[in-house]
């Protein structure tokens, strides 16, 4: 596959202010305003309470995000007890916190409990043993699992039960004293297959039966996360997907039923730049590599699982297919391979749209590479 482009386009225009002041590389720049009307997108489902979005903080956890996902309605998903204090410190109310993670340390049930929330995701007996000793009587939704063929970072080979063991789970729950209170479930992060919300909600839906065969009275069916944003290609829609949603909603769960949805990706990815240099360039057998400042160690994890990411220059000239690395003296640190830009200069800027998701929160210094910093602009 061939990817790249020689031309920095408009999508990254918003960065030419952060670039003037001569920042150190690499660094993600993130765009207030696209963030705030893809929250504002999410956030206005939420009018009539059936459906609620829940930011997944661990997709990008700068403090600076949580003011624009408060004003546009939108609640918080924390998978850890560092997240939760982010918010809590930031006085976010626990009616706006949920916990999605199937497998919790102490620590943080009891922190999150304390805190006022009282609903959690298990996929295992111990961890509803776990729950009830430490936050007594608290809601339980189980983690189902579904199909991840469609996705393009999938997420089902380390959470979810088949339908026979959630409904064991369930049934297990109300007998220990908990409230089984409902089903989650997660298509898998960057999902672009658009029927994978139908086969997974027929999934729930059949689950829900069986629970209300059993006795149980559910009330809540969350979503999770998945949804796409554009990075090589063309993907699904937020509105399409969630047209899908309401309809398969309709058709197969009952009136009343609160559907939850955890956007992370989808919520900032596009609003991020990653700026990069050019640090060093070879000829190694016939094939150029090029050698970024960012590499999958301080910025790029993802494409070491298949994030394909689109790279931009200025530079101008034959275009050519480049191994690209990054900095370290690792030899996995390889972030892409076929990838078409004419020759750069040692020194020239490369610039990584769709790069403010799980770039920066995945970053570390190994080998003392640089964490890319985090500048928030705002257009107009």
């Amino acid at each position: 596959m061939k990817f790249g482009s020689t031309m920095v386009n408009s999508e990254t225009s918003y960065v030419n202010g952060v670039l003037s002041k001569r920042r150190l590389t690499p660094f993600l720049v993130l765009s207030e305003t696209l963030i705030n009307q893809r929250a504002s997108e999410f956030g206005s489902q939420s009018d009539d309470r059936s459906l609620r979005s829940f930011y997944a903080f661990k997709a990008n956890s700068d403090p600076r995000l949580i003011p624009m996902m408060e004003n546009n309605g939108v609640g918080f998903e924390v998978s850890s007890q560092s997240e939760l204090e982010t918010l809590l410190r930031r006085n976010v109310s626990s009616d706006n916190i949920i916990c999605s993670n199937p497998i919790k340390p102490p620590a943080f049930i009891r922190r999150a409990w304390h805190a006022g929330i009282d609903t959690f995701v298990a996929d295992s007996v111990a961890e509803l043993d776990k729950i009830q000793s430490i936050a007594p009587g608290s809601k339980i939704l189980v983690r189902l699992e579904v199909d991840n063929g469609g996705s393009e970072w999938p997420l089902d080979k380390k959470f979810g039960v088949g339908q026979d063991t959630a409904i064991q789970i369930l049934i297990y729950a109300n007998s220990i004293g908990l409230q089984a209170d409902g089903i989650t479930f997660h298509v898998g992060s960057q999902c672009v297959v658009l029927e994978s919300w139908d086969m997974a909600l027929r999934e729930a839906s059949d689950l829900w039966r069986k629970a209300v065969l059993a006795g149980i009275k559910l009330n809540t069916l969350n979503l999770g996360g998945g949804f796409p944003i554009n990075y090589d290609k063309e993907v699904p829609s937020v509105t399409e997907i969630l047209e899908l949603v309401s309809k398969a909603v309709k058709s197969l769960f009952p009136k009343g039923v609160r559907i939850q949805v955890e956007p992370g990706r989808a919520m900032v990815g596009q609003a991020g730049t990653m700026v990069s240099r050019v640090i060093g360039k070879s000829l190694r057998g016939t094939e150029r590599w090029l050698y970024l400042d960012v590499g999958v160690f301080n910025g790029l994890m993802e494409s070491m699982g298949g994030i394909r990411y689109e790279f931009l220059t200025s530079g101008s000239g034959t275009v050519v297919p480049w191994v690209v690395a990054g900095p370290s003296c690792d030899s996995v640190d390889i972030v892409a391979r076929d990838v078409w830009l004419p020759e750069p200069e040692i020194g020239d800027y490369v610039f990584i749209p769709s790069a403010g998701a799980y770039t920066t929160s995945y970053s570390s210094r190994f080998n003392g590479c640089r964490i890319p910093e985090i500048y928030i602009v705002t257009e107009g």
